[in-house]
Order: structure tokens, then C-alpha cells, then sequence
């Protein structure tokens, strides 16, 4: 290789990756492109299979079968998650207002995320201690917080990587109609 092309070569790459950069900025800036619209291999699928302990009893287990019945939220959540301390008062917020939710503590300490709930409220029905992160594997999570929206028959039907708000459930989860009660109420909840 020449040595001039040489020298030219990381301006090219540069170059190509600040065009790369460009375009999605440019595409996030008229929403035809959001970060947070992952693809779920799980979206109109069951929820995995699973048998975990609860946070707040290491001696009781839990299954999928435990979070079937009605319409819930399931999202993973840790005390080392920023995002999470951010949409916690929200959680707090639809919990009081009928929305059955459920937690995956991910990857994170037994009694730090005790303490944490104690602090902060507890929002959920019951936490899935999930301390190696074998469900959050199965449920394809890339971090905290994600939320997902499941079904009666434990069916994903969305999933929400980001902070859970009043915004998201407003656009993304009251159109799903799975809580006709609470759809059109936008400040109540």
C-alpha cells in the first residue's frame, strides 16, 4: 500500500463514521429512528419457562405460571440503575392505580435491593431475585431498565427499554388496550 493512502486512511474511516453518525442523528431527530425500539424475539410469544426465588423470601420459588391471570408489567430493575431510581416513582404511580406489576431484580445484591425497595416504595406484586441473570438471558434484556408488557396468558405484547413514563404508557402501552379502564385517564396515572 502506498505510503500516502496510508496517512489518508483514518481520515476515510472517520470520515465514514461521522457520515454513519450523522444520518442517525439525523433520522432520531424526525423519529423515524429510536434507540429504544430494540426488537424482542419474545414480542406475541409466551414468556420463558423459569423457577427463580423471590427477592424478599429466598425459600419461595416462583414460576411463570405465577405472573398469569391478567394483564402485568414485568420490569427489570437494579439498585446499581440509574434509570431505574428515575422511573421507580412512576412504578409507584401505576401500582397504586391498579397496574399489576411484577420485578426482576437483575443481577444485583439480595439486601441492597431490599433496602432499596424499603427506601424507595415497592411498586411490585413480588420481585424474581434473578442474581446471574438467567432470565434477563431469556428475556433477551440488554440491561435495566426494561419493561415488558405481558399478557393474561403471559404472551409478551411490547417491550420498553428505558425509563417507564407517563409518556411511554400514554403512546406505547395504553393503545395495546390491555387496561381499557385506565386508557383515556392521562394524568390520573
Amino acid at each position: 500500500m502506498n505510503a500516502r493512502l496510508k496517512l489518508f486512511l483514518p481520515l476515510l474511516v472517520f470520515l465514514l463514521m461521522a457520515a454513519v453518525f450523522l444520518v442517525l442523528e439525523k433520522r432520531m431527530g424526525d423519529g423515524s429512528y429510536n434507540p429504544s425500539d430494540l426488537p424482542s424475539a419474545l414480542l406475541d410469544k409466551p414468556l420463558p419457562e423459569f423457577q427463580l426465588s423471590r427477592l424478599e423470601n429466598a425459600q419461595s420459588p416462583v414460576r411463570k405460571a405465577d405472573l398469569l391471570g391478567e394483564p402485568a408489567l414485568l420490569n427489570v430493575w437494579a439498585t446499581w440503575c440509574i434509570a431505574c431510581r428515575a422511573e421507580h416513582p412512576y412504578l409507584n404511580q401505576l401500582a397504586a392505580q391498579g397496574i399489576k406489576i411484577f420485578g426482576v431484580n437483575y443481577k444485583d445484591q439480595r439486601q441492597d435491593a431490599l433496602a432499596w425497595l424499603d427506601r424507595l416504595g415497592n411498586p411490585y406484586r413480588f420481585s424474581i431475585f434473578d442474581v446471574d441473570g438467567r432470565l434477563g438471558l431469556d428475556l433477551g434484556v440488554y440491561g435495566a431498565p426494561e419493561t415488558f408488557v405481558i399478557d393474561a396468558d403471559g404472551v409478551v405484547r411490547y417491550r420498553h427499554v428505558g425509563v417507564m413514563s407517563e409518556r411511554v404508557w400514554q403512546q406505547k402501552i395504553a393503545p395495546l388496550g390491555l387496561w381499557p379502564k385506565l386508557a383515556g385517564r392521562k394524568n390520573d396515572v
